[in-house]
């Protein structure tokens, strides 16, 4: 099992896309994208975030995309492990769901509290 601290935060990012996308509930949404999307769910892709700028004009062909873009299908096709340890919930550390009252988190990856108890 890889320490989560060792992660870079590409990886990072990859298993929050995989540990909320795969829960499959549909409050959630149905699809990977319908998560990814959903207002408010990922702060990059908010109207007003500094970052949707950036993240609307990478280009699909840059270097960068390309490397993001890998390891996303590897966690995707399996190839890559889960570092979340099945979590299904995250937040940042700066802030306090409700949901999480009473709950323990299975696993912090830098700034971010994963769970996977959560009902």
């Amino acid at each position: 099992m890889v320490d989560p601290q060792s992660l870079n935060e590409i990886d990072v990012v990859t298993h929050t896309v995989y540990g909320e996308a795969r829960a499959g509930r549909s409050y959630m949404g149905r699809t990977i994208k319908e998560v990814c999307l959903k207002p408010y769910q990922f702060s990059c892709w908010d109207h007003g975030d500094i970052n949707r700028s950036k993240l609307l004009n990478l280009g699909t062909n840059s270097d960068e995309y390309r490397r993001i873009r890998q390891v996303v299908k590897e966690v995707l096709d399996g190839a890559r492990p889960d570092n979340t340890r099945g979590s299904t919930h995250y937040h940042a550390n700066y802030i306090q769901p409700d949901w999480t009252r009473g709950k323990t988190p299975t696993v912090v990856i830098g700034n971010h509290l994963f769970y996977n108890n959560i009902d």
